[in-house]
């Protein structure tokens, strides 16, 4: 049995993360524990780890370096050991480099980037509700997804990588933005899995069975 840990650090919707986590490795049939913790020993012993998050960028990060030897334990995790790493929202958002909400704060820098207002003229900011995915390049997260599947987003900043290649999928508000990025064993969605239905399910699932 793998174990999936979803890193509580004060901000996101753990309960439904993991309920939907759950759900799809029922329906998969991937042996899964789902953990929640920020338990340093945790996060060494994880197959693979989910960071949710919600909120203003600099405070999602605060919150992540205030625990003690989370962060060392994070990165050690996801960049020595190559564990499976799934970026949620904000959580996907703190792969870049800096976000620029309420002023410049560095993020972990996995992903070369920043974090900017969302600029739709003429349409409400935040961007909230289920919009379209158009694929940049194919991808075992998206196994199964079908090109301009719907999904459920909420955010006022989007993620700006650096590499164009960084970007696995986008959708369009205003304008096309990034909807999930990926790199070698890191991967993030600016939607909401756990709220997106059949498609978050889908994608948690791959997730799940993903051997970057």
């Amino acid at each position: 049995m793998q174990r999936v840990v979803l890193i509580d650090y004060g901000s996101g919707n753990l309960r439904s993360a993991q309920k939907a986590l759950l759900r799809a490795a029922a329906q998969s049939g991937v042996d899964s524990e789902i953990v929640v913790s920020a338990q340093p020993a945790a996060i060494a012993a994880a197959s693979r780890i989910v960071l949710p998050g919600v909120g203003a960028f600099g405070a999602c990060m605060a919150g992540l370096a205030a625990i003690p030897q989370l962060l060392p334990a994070l990165t050690h995790a996801v960049k020595t050991r190559q564990v499976p790493f799934l970026g949620i929202c904000v959580g996907m958002q703190l792969l870049a480099t800096s976000g620029h909400e309420f002023g410049a704060h560095p993020g972990l820098g996995w992903i070369g980037g920043k974090v900017e207002r969302l600029s739709a003229p003429g349409l409400k900011i935040p961007h909230m509700g289920w919009n379209q995915l158009s694929f940049s390049a194919p991808h075992p997260l998206l196994a199964g997804i079908d090109e301009g599947a719907d999904v459920y987003f909420v955010h006022s900043y989007v993620f700006n990588p650096d590499v164009q290649k960084d970007v696995l999928a986008r959708t369009d508000y205003g304008g096309p933005l990034t909807a999930m990025v990926a790199r070698d064993n890191i991967a993030g969605t600016q939607f909401h899995p756990e709220k997106s239905q059949s498609i978050g399910l889908r994608l948690l699932a791959n997730f799940l069975s993903w051997q970057p």
